[in-house]
């Protein structure tokens, strides 16, 4: 008789270990599926678990667990605008887009449902976490403006073409992905040159960081 192939050994996972199990598996789920759409049992079954210990996890159930994955997904999010301050402006924005429409790319259906706010178990925190991100990028693109004191039209025009990436980006997700993706990180860049371009007019800062800019290229 031919002795069987030995069972691998079952090995526990640590606290921080399954949890970090529960929050891939929860955030493979809402990055294709609006939040609403998805519950607990989803989730056990994705990460391979029984509903029970997701609970044990995650005692505050869907909404805590959704809270979680947004909050590491948001933490994600902010590390695309993590850029070397090395080099011209213009193309460390690029390559930070690159990062998240990367981002975008990967979590679709999810990425929509973050930011139009429309689901169900949208809350005060979970808005407060979206606005975490966009603060983070716009303090990032000012650092890398090498402003340490913005001045409140061009904090504004950073913060409005931050708010016109994201609706780009769901157009882009409704509009089937196209233009491609390059074609739209391209635009974006120029549309933030432009809108800098036109505080200038009105705003002696901005108008001496459209003279650096112009020395870069």
């Amino acid at each position: 008789m031919t002795p069987s192939a030995p069972t691998p050994a079952y090995r526990r996972l640590s606290v921080e270990e399954r949890r970090s199990q529960l929050l891939e598996a929860a955030l493979g789920l809402f990055a294709h599926r609006a939040p609403e759409d998805v519950s607990l049992d989803d989730v056990a079954e994705a990460a391979g678990v029984s509903r029970p210990l997701v609970y044990r996890y995650f005692p505050g159930g869907k909404q805590q667990l959704y809270e979680a994955a947004l909050r590491s997904a948001a933490d994600e999010l902010q590390e695309c605008f993590d850029e070397p301050r090395e080099g011209p402006l213009l193309p460390r924005l690029a390559r930070a887009l690159d990062r998240y429409l990367t981002f975008v790319d990967q979590h679709d259906a999810g990425f929509s449902a973050l930011l139009q706010g429309g689901s169900v178990v949208s809350t005060s925190r979970t808005t407060a976490i979206v606005d975490g991100v966009r603060r983070a990028a716009a303090e990032h693109i000012l650092s890398h403006l090498d402003v340490t004191d913005p001045g409140p039209r061009l904090r504004m025009t950073v913060r409005m073409w931050i708010t016109a990436v994201e609706a780009a980006s769901l157009i882009w997700l409704d509009e089937d992905k196209q233009p491609p993706v390059d074609e739209l990180r391209d635009w974006l860049v120029e549309q933030f040159a432009a809108v800098l371009t036109v505080t200038a007019s009105r705003d002696a800062q901005t108008a001496a960081l459209v003279r650096t800019l112009a020395e870069d290229v």
